[in-house]
């Protein structure tokens, strides 16, 4: 595979739309390097102000002089880079969940310090696939299926992932087409880590016909139907005309009689996450929204709480979701 295997810069880099400043989360690996040098081409051609940055999560030996030389590679091509440590204790369980919150925790501190408007990340279609495969197996509904987003808004940056659509493969041939060495992370190899048994039975998968392709086929659909759904959802509220603040959303129930059971899970979450603590678990939001539906239907009460939130369903129709108080106890 040669590097014309990866799409034109312009193209591959259209997404990111016209920033002055990206910053490359590099961790040594051929799809980052890959990216690295790719960034740099875009520099290059008129294109941003280009850093990059590693994150030593220090849970192996070694892992600073990996952050060290991938420093040198980046000053090769005249890239700042900056080495950024996960400190603090280490948890015994959901290790590589919190390594990777604390990731982008770490990168969001420093695109805020450099006034980059933009986190490029070598996520590519070999992580989106083992991505679909892994929320299919746990049952996650269309948004899960849908997968990573290619740009995503963060806390005043967004983050891009730039070759969603290049197989690691070609990231590969890349690096070795460029004379670019890098590093194989073992962890990929760690048999304490679920990714490690998703390769496994992706590829069992793959021996029956559902292997990485069609894994990719079935998340650009459920991103295509989960942007459809959004746009319903945003509608439905407009037309509801609610009362917004801070801290509560209250509508009318009647008009959400016979709106789809999708739709209006999908606008419970939203304010749940809006006013809450969190985006709530799927199980435990259709449980509720099946409640709220019987009442809004059935002209009843509701009242129940969920990831942070008061949801009910009052004596005058109206719908409401507000900030819960402070628990003191059940609620009546």
């Amino acid at each position: 595979m040669s590097p014309a295997a990866i799409p034109a810069v312009p193209e591959l880099f259209a997404c990111a739309g016209g920033p002055s400043c990206v910053l490359v989360a590099v961790s040594g690996g051929p799809d980052s390097m890959a990216l690295l040098h790719l960034a740099a081409r875009w520099r290059d051609a008129g294109g941003p102000e280009v850093r990059a940055a590693t994150v030593d999560h220090d849970l192996r030996p070694g892992s600073r002089a990996e952050a060290d030389q991938v420093a040198l590679w980046a000053g090769a091509l005249d890239i700042p880079h900056h080495i950024l440590t996960w400190t603090g204790e280490r948890p015994k369980t959901k290790l590589q969940e919190l390594a990777r919150a604390a990731r982008y925790r770490l990168l969001e501190g420093l695109v805020h310090e450099l006034g980059a408007e933009v986190v490029l990340t070598g996520h590519h279609a070999d992580d989106q696939a083992e991505t679909i495969l892994f929320r299919l197996l746990r049952g996650s509904g269309i948004a899960g299926l849908a997968a990573m987003a290619q740009v995503s808004q963060r806390s005043g940056f967004r983050l891009v992932r730039p070759l969603l659509d290049v197989p690691k493969a070609d990231l590969v041939a890349f690096c070795e087409a460029v004379g670019q060495p890098y590093f194989i992370d073992p962890s990929n190899r760690d048999p304490r880590f679920a990714r490690t048994d998703l390769k496994r039975v992706l590829a069992l998968f793959e021996a029956e016909g559902l292997g990485p392709a069609e894994l990719l086929r079935l998340g650009r659909r459920a991103a295509r139907t989960e942007e459809a759904l959004r746009a319903c959802v945003a509608d439905l509220r407009t037309s509801l005309d609610p009362v917004v603040s801070a801290g509560l959303f209250e509508c009318a129930a009647a008009p959400l009689r016979t709106v789809p059971q999708e739709i209006l899970l999908r606008l419970l979450e939203a304010e749940i996450s809006r006013l809450g603590d969190g985006v709530p678990r799927l199980d435990r939001l259709e449980r509720l929204g099946a409640e709220v539906r019987a009442a809004i239907v059935g002209g009843g009460l509701f009242a129940g709480t969920l990831a942070g939130a008061l949801v009910r369903v009052t004596r005058l129709g109206r719908l409401v979701v507000a900030t819960a108080p402070p628990r003191k106890g059940g609620i009546s």
